[in-house]
């Protein structure tokens, strides 16, 4: 199976002195293509930044990324950004639509910029492939929260992105409307084989991947394999009990 991205020695830190923390501690792992994979941990377990590290929106301190087969420490600012634009796309829980542009125009947007003639039957298939193929012309606040949620996925597909990268995508929906959209976005991993990496902190999201990374303290704490929610959430107690408390590791 060829593998859509490649972690390897991962290492991330802020700060200086005695206030550094390290966010992401030699951290290796590998992403097949097609898959769709949750990242959990408890607050402050890395999650984010090991997203924003393999996304190429942050660079690490030490250790290698490689998104297709190219790996990220060698490139430019700009080669970075280029790659990020034609294949990597971005769902995040704020769905950062603009608010004076219609569903179609946020969805075209990602091409203008990247200076690519927007075909409108190309703009039109995208929402029509999140169940909004009547909603073209509405703008966002003529949506639900749903809806642009979809907008942004459609937003983020449109390019054809080898990976789709989503942070906490479902944190500001209603349970009715999150169940929607994981389905949605399983459905492009099971249909389009779509790789899809999500940060996320709730148990019935994690149980829509294929599989679980589980982080604490910038290491991986676990791995499960066809999730369920009852057994993230076990998963999930367990590493915030022992954050809390080291000892119980060893109970």
């Amino acid at each position: 199976m060829a593998t859509a991205v490649v972690i390897e020695s991962l290492t991330k830190s802020y700060g200086a002195g005695p206030s550094r923390i390290t966010a992401i501690d030699q951290v290796s792992l590998s992403f097949p293509a097609g898959s769709f994979t949750a990242v959990m941990g408890p607050s402050g377990s890395g999650k984010s930044t090991l997203l924003q590290c393999a996304a190429g929106l942050d660079r690490p301190d030490s250790g290698k990324v490689a998104v297709g087969g190219t790996e990220l420490s060698g490139l430019s600012e700009t080669a970075l950004t280029r790659l990020r634009r034609d294949r990597v796309g971005f769902v995040f829980q704020s769905f950062n639509l603009m608010p004076s542009l219609t569903a179609a125009q946020n969805v075209e947007l990602p091409l203008r910029l990247a200076g690519r003639k927007a075909d409108p039957k190309a703009i039109r298939a995208a929402l029509a492939a999140v169940a909004l193929a009547d909603r073209t012309g509405h703008r966002p606040s003529e949506l639900s929260g749903g809806q642009q949620q979809r907008v942004a996925i459609a937003r983020a597909l449109v390019t054809t992105p080898q990976v789709l990268f989503a942070d906490e995508p479902t944190g500001a929906l209603d349970t009715r409307t999150s169940r929607d959209v994981l389905r949605l976005l399983s459905g492009m991993v099971t249909e389009q084989q779509q790789t899809i990496i999500m940060v996320t902190h709730d148990p019935m999201a994690a149980a829509y991947a294929d599989r679980v990374i589980f982080l604490a303290d910038g290491r991986i704490a676990d791995t499960l394999e066809r999730p369920t929610a009852e057994a993230v959430a076990a998963h999930m107690t367990r590493l915030e009990v022992s954050a809390d408390d080291p000892a119980s590791l060893a109970c």
